[in-house]
């Protein structure tokens, strides 16, 4: 067969020992004696994008000249069908790495020779190709068995696939899948107690029908060694289904739950009582189920194991919920309130005063209804430990926020006040505290900092790294100048 001239583009990324990265900005010429190049480059990382100018001829070649190949990236490249991904099989053994998206051309057969020829295979992971079925997936997951990280996304497979991961799944440490419409809960059910992912350390699932009640809990069961698990848009999940999960998963430390909405405050509060003592992190985004109820029962058993609370955007968490979670765990450091719009001070102020341990990093973004009051509690209970504060948004925080800051914050060394009811006045109060090493500073939006803020800006420019100046109506474009050209090391945003 006589080729003519054939070329590969700019959306092609190649990796070149040793560990150099180098774009494609000349051609790759394909002519009757195969892959053309004055010297033929041992490509390890190959990734093609938008690319429909290379079909399977092209990938054939190129699989051809590059045996070393190990990662292998294809997305939106519509021109390629199983017979490239059948020569990179038969002509790359040392392919540990393939991602797979949206390639409408690549189905089973493909897959089947990865399998089948790729034994070093560790990363897979493949995600709206419409002709993908259960029989690719099947025979890659029981043939690759040194495959530890799987990402299964939007695919038209059943709860085969799913019960062969559970049954092969000996190696795999990192699982995630979404948009699997016709996966059942028996698919995940099965997957569970097969036992075969005894290795599973963290587990992702999004968007998925079958996570029901029972087969989480055959996850739990199942999976021994789970670290980590987040569940994303799971509308079957329920209360009883989640404690039943936290009671099964022993080894559990963290947990996210995002826009699971049958999953309510006792849900939550039964979470915390039953997870053992590994659980480190919990994080709830969206999880509009969650009303603020008082509870009419004594204090269940405490979590001492957490460490990091992140609530976000979840309207009904409020005062309520949040001082019962702050008796339940005495041992937080890090807390995110983001979005929690009903909270108030004398919500919050339970939680500050539990935390033994001693706050670290405190994010309250546009919790629009909390004062000075508890930011001085705040700064008093913790002061000593916070390293980080996040009060953008917080439209009733005051210069005498600040106040409380630089009198009692030994180790801040990172303040958002964005958005805040701040003046010159504040700023001065912060550059006179010699005991603040602030290197972030986010002032974005503060309408009522001026100009006569530089040369406080300035002495804390000594220690600065980041400085947002966004949206400050106030602060004139020379002083920017003034203050960039000045604080030369400190990157300022305006």
């Amino acid at each position: 067969m006589s080729w003519g001239s054939f070329s590969i583009g700019s959306h092609v990324d190649m990796y070149c020992p040793p560990s150099k990265r180098a774009r494609i900005d000349t051609l790759f010429n394909f002519g009757g004696n195969g892959f053309e190049q004055d010297e033929k480059p041992s490509i390890e990382v190959l990734s093609l994008w938008n690319t429909f100018s290379v079909g399977d001829d092209g990938l054939s070649e190129i699989a051809k000249g590059c045996h070393l190949l190990e990662k292998l990236d294809l997305c939106h490249c519509p021109s390629i069908s199983n017979k490239g991904l059948i020569a990179i099989a038969e002509n790359c053994p040392n392919l540990i790495a393939l991602n797979i998206e949206s390639c409408s051309n690549i189905g089973n057969e493909g897959l089947q020779a990865i399998g089948r020829s790729c034994t070093k295979l560790q990363i897979v992971s493949v995600k709206d190709c419409p002709l993908v079925r259960d029989h690719g997936i099947s025979s890659l997951l029981s043939s690759a068995l040194v495959l530890s990280k799987v990402k299964l996304q939007s695919l038209n497979i059943t709860d085969f696939s799913l019960a062969v991961i559970g049954h092969y799944g000996q190696a795999i440490t990192n699982l995630v899948l979404g948009g699997l419409q016709n996966v059942s809960e028996k698919g995940f059910w099965v997957m569970g107690i097969a036992q075969g992912l005894q290795k599973l350390a963290s587990l992702s699932v999004t968007s998925c029908r079958g996570v029901t009640d029972v087969s989480l809990e055959a996850i739990g069961k199942g999976c021994i060694n789970l670290k980590q698990m987040c569940l994303r848009k799971c509308c079957f999940v329920s209360n009883d289904g989640l404690v039943a999960f936290a009671k099964a998963a022993g080894s559990l430390e963290s947990l996210q739950l995002e826009e699971c909405n049958r999953v309510s405050q006792l849900g939550v509060i039964g979470t915390l009582s039953n997870c053992g003592t590994k659980l480190k992190s919990l994080t709830l985004v969206k999880c509009l189920g969650i009303r603020d109820v008082p509870m009419g029962f004594p204090v269940p058993s405490p979590c001492t194991s957490l460490r990091s609370l992140s609530i976000r955007n979840c309207p009904g968490f409020g005062s309520a919920s949040l001082a019962m979670v702050g008796k339940l765990c005495p041992g937080i450091q890090h807390v995110d309130l983001t979005g929690l719009h009903g909270i108030t001070d004398s919500g919050l102020l339970p939680l500050l005063e539990s935390c033994d341990a001693g706050l670290v990093k405190v994010i309250l973004s546009s919790c629009l209804n909390l004062t000075d009051e508890v930011i001085l509690a705040l700064t008093r209970l913790h002061g000593g430990t916070l390293e980080l504060l996040n009060l953008d948004g917080c439209r009733k925080i005051t210069d005498a926020s600040l106040v409380a800051i630089a009198d009692n914050c030994l180790l801040l060394n990172d303040l958002d006040v964005s958005k805040c009811a701040i003046t010159d006045c504040g700023i001065e109060v912060l550059s006179c505290a010699e005991q603040l090493n602030l290197q972030v500073l986010s002032l974005s939006g503060c309408s009522e900092v001026s100009n006569k803020s530089m040369p406080f800006l300035e002495k804390l420019g000594k220690t600065l790294m980041g400085l947002n100046l966004q949206h400050c109506n106030s602060i004139s474009s020379g002083t920017v100048e003034l203050l960039v050209e000045s604080l030369w090391r400190c990157d300022i945003l305006s």
